[in-house]
């Protein structure tokens, strides 16, 4: 009789055996060194503090990456200390290679430095550090981390490899101000040698080369012998590595910044543009040494060892972790066979008992709304009506009912409840509960006094009570609550219905962002998605959105920008006549920045606050409009260009939509302001004009659909 597939044992026998066979064999790799972490143990920060804001927002930020190298520091809010943040990468590294480790170095340290006030981490391709100190024009190197072979050259090949990096020294230590790299290579004997040398290019030349030249007196106390035939010593401010290995090095295909001095003769620059990272299989027993003080270990050090050392407890680990690897993938399979798929995204989700414990019953619901009366009512939208409620422990609720005719709400509800049951943040709306009760379809919210920002912003008479300190903190605070989605969560999310209407004012007019019910969830790899079921508003829908059904974070920065503007100018994003034009409101403030009248954008009934603050919201958001997605700066980027006034804006482009003047017309656009839209993407154009034409008006509501 066969064995039964539920039982793993067989498999095993078979497998087990080729397993440690195969893994036995595997040599030490520099990838199972990285990351390498220092945290300093000068200071710390609190969770949830301003610091830990200000220092997130740093280490989000890599738009200003340029050829390899970025920094960028600000003031820690109310206080006087200033975080700076340094990223590096090696000088062949190409551009998307260099900003992915930045960002996987940034996760890196808020997972193993959870709360120092200052860090560094090493990984293959790049270095990230930061600190409250002064250290953007100081060289430091300490802490440092050497790794190097257990293997030796003789004599007279070490004095080649002396050469070739006193060589490459001089040569990175003389390049300009974008890029401080050099690589090259020498024969010695029936070797050859390659080398790389950096310093992070803020450096002067006396000051990379006395960076460099300490690290290489490094060499002869760190490692051993001086001579070992592979090495690498990384510090902050500057490193250097070299081995045998060509196959890290690849001919020039990426053009040096302007003015960056050719090396002559046997020292030559070598760029690479497939972000191949070193292979340092040859370097078999890898080791590590520990130099350098002020700071404590995040990750686990290895002791010296010797090559047959290294190997067997490499082997038994690799062995070990394949029996688990394999028992797990084993179990998975059986579960899998029990369970149904549970789908997110805009799937019918078919489970939430994730959220199961902030289900309500009904009863609690019908005696904390007066059994859903008339008086409670609060407004109504395409989800159905809104109520005010009082649980029995005098806690004020809002509660959202699906209207039981609504065939858009079953999937957008769930949705909600899924994705709000895992966020938390202070300018997200909070979800209290939700109920599942024979017809009824119940969403329980916290109850936010001050009704949404466009019951104010675009009224003649409320708006008068938002003055510009109370609107710049709700641009801030918008901005802060779309990172924390797009990156800061436990999951990513694109929220695809930023508008005035779903952003709601608490009793201190502090913005929360609501209705969840059209947003996407994403992996954390991922950056762009396709649908076919095209929801949202015209008037702060994303033209490839729109258009083609294609989303990413992007789209939620151009409805950022919409909205920025609408709350500087206090004017609704649609059609109306100025003079002898006929403009929307991108199309208003792109012209009058450009004719540099940017006090016209600017609601009049703002006499008082920082014109110049105003005008800088008013870039960010054309900025973020603009039609080129990837020139759209990202929602950390964002935060950045509020927080510090420093910190120099890019020239927009031309926005999206952009309406040119001179036009005469008295029809206005089929894409009405505020036009609340689900269709397919497949659907002709005449039938979603049909579509849209129908609703061209949608009512706010406090807790919109």
């Amino acid at each position: 009789m066969a064995p039964s597939s539920s039982s793993p044992i067989p498999l095993l026998l078979v497998v087990f055996p080729l397993v440690f066979l195969q893994l036995s064999h595997h040599p030490v790799r520099a990838q199972d060194f990285f990351p390498h972490a220092k945290c300093s143990t000068t200071g710390n920060f609190t969770a949830n503090s301003a610091y830990q804001t200000t220092l997130t927002t740093l280490l989000s930020s890599t738009e200003t990456l340029s050829f390899g190298f970025f920094n960028a520091s600000s003031t820690v809010s109310q206080t006087s200390e200033q975080i700076t943040v340094i990223g590096l990468c090696r000088g062949d590294v190409p551009k998307d290679a260099c900003r992915s480790c930045l960002q996987t170095s940034a996760t890196d340290l808020r997972q193993l430095c959870t709360n120092q006030k200052e860090a560094i981490v090493w990984n293959e391709n790049c270095t990230l550090r930061y600190s409250n100190r002064s250290i953007l024009n100081s060289v430091s190197t300490e802490p440092n981390y050497p790794l190097y072979s257990v293997s030796d050259f003789n004599s007279d090949q070490y004095n080649v490899v002396q050469g070739l990096l006193l060589d490459l020294r001089a040569t990175a230590a003389s390049g300009g101000p974008l890029l401080k790299s050099a690589t090259g290579n020498r024969v010695a004997g029936l070797d050859t040698i390659y080398g790389l040398v950096q310093c992070t290019p803020n450096l002067s030349e006396d000051q990379c080369n006395d960076c460099l030249e300490k690290i290489f007196g490094l060499v002869s106390s760190c490692c051993g012998s001086g001579n070992r035939l592979g090495l690498r010593i990384l510090a902050p401010s500057c490193f250097f590595r070299y081995e045998t290995n060509d196959r890290f090095f690849d001919p020039v295909a990426e053009a040096l910044p302007p003015g960056h001095k050719k090396v002559k003769d046997h020292v030559s620059h070598i760029w690479s543009r497939d972000g191949n990272i070193a292979n340092w299989n040859q370097l078999e027993g890898l080791n590590e040494i520990e130099t350098g003080n002020g700071m404590n270990n995040a990750i686990p050090i290895h002791g010296k060892k010797s090559n047959s050392q290294t190997v067997i407890i490499a082997s038994v680990v690799a062995s070990i972790s394949a029996v688990v690897i394999l028992l797990g993938i084993l179990f998975f399979l059986r579960l899998r066979r029990r369970r149904p798929r549970i789908r997110l995204e805009s799937e019918p989700i078919d489970d939430i008992g994730t959220a199961e414990s902030l289900q309500f019953d009904l009863e609690t619901v019908r005696e904390a709304t007066d059994d859903f009366s008339d008086a409670k009512k609060l407004g109504r939208g395409g989800f159905g009506a809104v109520y005010m409620g009082k649980l029995p422990n005098g806690q004020e609720i809002a509660v959202k009912r699906l209207s039981r005719n609504s065939g858009q709400g079953e999937l957008e509800f769930k949705n909600e409840v899924t994705l709000l049951a895992r966020l938390q943040h202070r300018n997200l709306v909070r979800l209290l509960g939700f109920c599942l009760e024979g017809v009824e379809r119940l969403l329980i919210y916290e109850f936010v006094p001050n009704s949404s920002l466009d019951h104010f912003i675009f009224d003649p008479v409320k708006r008068t009570v938002l003055d510009w300190q109370r609107r710049y903190k709700i641009i801030m605070g918008i901005a802060r609550g779309l990172l924390y989605l797009h990156e800061d969560s436990r999951l990513r999310i694109i929220h695809r219905d930023l508008k005035a209407s779903n952003i709601l004012l608490d009793e201190d007019m502090n913005p929360k962002i609501s209705d969840f019910g059209m947003a996407k969830l994403f992996a954390q790899d991922q950056t762009r998605a396709d649908t076919s079921r095209i929801v949202g508003t015209y008037g702060y829908m994303a033209p490839e959105y729109a258009m083609h059904g294609n989303f990413s974070v992007k789209s939620d920065v151009f409805s950022f920008g919409v909205l920025a503007l609408e709350i500087v100018s206090g004017q609704r994003n649609n059609s109306f006549r100025n003079e002898d034009r006929v403009e929307d409101l991108i199309s208003n403030a792109w012209r009058n920045w450009r004719e540099g009248a940017v006090s016209n954008i600017i609601d009049p009934t703002l006499s008082l606050g920082s014109r110049s603050e105003m005008a800088r919201c008013i870039h960010i958001g054309l900025l973020c409009v603009q039609e080129n997605i990837a020139e759209r700066p990202t929602m950390a980027s964002v935060v950045l260009m509020l927080n510090s006034h420093s910190l120099t804006l890019q020239v927009p482009s031309e926005p999206a939509f952009f309406m040119h003047s001179g036009v005469q017309s008295d029809i206005s656009p089929t894409w009405g302001y505020n036009s609340t839209v689900s269709y397919d993407s497949k659907t002709t154009d005449t039938d979603r004009n049909r579509q849209v034409s129908e609703n061209v008006v949608s009512d706010s509501e406090l807790y919109p659909r």
